[in-house]
């Protein structure tokens, strides 16, 4: 009876979810139009934080409570499904559009973020210890990465490519925003529910904490990520899919782990350096594909197939060996 509670309320989940991304893409496109601001810009920020909240929540509380394997878990798996399942995902549905520009100056963060986290994990090599600990020192220099990131996305704010007026003609200011805030509502109770009844089928079926971290809890607090570039990649707003992308990929290490190390000095622990390697691997090969072409670059059925193909391997991998 448990589990079938659990199987409810996951389902429960995915209902609002989608319809919460649904919500979330069309008010944040007409805010976009209506402040005259990039839809790029808004994927890296309003909507890439907004749809992390599931992240930083579920990564805050495990670090309070002592649980460094589920914090840190949740962060690499989550930018592991982030960089290959959702843009796999969403190619394989709607091919990505990626401009010349976003792959020199977007795109290179996602792999700057995964090196961050690789450096991190070195710590028990270079320095001869046992146990890799992510210091509180190295938390702030998360937090300091975070800043400059963000003065950054605020400067190509002239540079970007902006909406017209007439597209968000439809929408006053006032709808567009509660649009949003009922979308962004959806997504963090949807996420809640999708990682409570996810977590509580595999724990019935014995699976480990560190493996439900990297798989079950990671996919279940990427759910809104994926519902929402899926959704913007259908309405065409490929600008939107890619800055949610960046954007949570960035603000998953360089905010929510900054600041759970922060607060609590984090054991690397449960992830192994197999996984640090794969999320690496996940980065560079998301910058390859998207560099293939000349001016107007395209992320195909075919590469989005390949990048579900490695991800797919990779959580068979780590069940095989949970």
């Amino acid at each position: 009876m448990p589990i079938l509670l659990d199987i409810l309320l996951f389902l429960a989940g995915l209902v609002v979810i989608i319809k919460g991304a649904d919500w979330l893409t069309d008010g944040a496109s007409k805010m976009a139009s209506h402040f005259g601001v990039s839809s790029l810009m808004i994927g890296l920020t309003v909507v890439a934080f907004g749809s992390s909240a599931p992240e930083f929540v579920v990564s805050v509380v495990s670090a309070v409570h002592g649980n460094c394997d589920m914090a840190l878990g949740n962060i690499v798996g989550s930018n592991i499904f982030n960089i290959l399942g959702i843009m796999g995902i969403t190619a394989v549905i709607y091919p990505i559009k990626v401009e010349r520009s976003n792959v020199r100056y977007d795109v290179p963060f996602v792999i700057l973020s995964s090196v961050v986290i690789a450096i991190t994990a070195l710590d028990p090599i270079l320095n001869s210890s046992g146990e890799g600990v992510i210091s509180r020192n190295e938390g702030l220099l998360m937090l300091c990465m975070f800043a400059i990131f963000m003065s950054y996305t605020f400067s190509i704010t002239n540079t970007s490519s902006v909406p017209t007026k007439e597209e968000g003609a439809s929408y006053s200011l006032l709808k567009s925003s509660l649009l949003f805030i009922a979308g962004l509502a959806g997504l963090i109770f949807g996420a809640d529910w999708i990682v409570d009844g996810a977590t509580g089928m595999a724990r019935a079926i014995g699976i480990s904490d560190a493996v439900i971290a990297l798989t079950v809890v990671s996919i279940g607090t990427s759910t809104p990520e994926l519902a929402a570039s899926i959704m913007a990649a259908k309405k065409g707003d490929t600008g939107l899919a890619l800055g949610n992308l960046v954007g949570s990929a960035v603000f998953n290490v360089f905010f929510v782990l900054g600041t759970c190390s922060t607060i609590l000095p984090l054991g690397i622990g449960g992830v192994s350096h197999i996984d640090i390697a794969f999320l690496l691997f996940g980065s560079v090969l998301f910058y390859m594909l998207c560099s293939f072409g000349k001016e107007k670059l395209t992320l195909t059925r075919s590469e989005g197939a390949f990048m579900v193909l490695c991800i797919t391997a990779y959580y068979s991998w780590l069940i095989y060996n949970a």
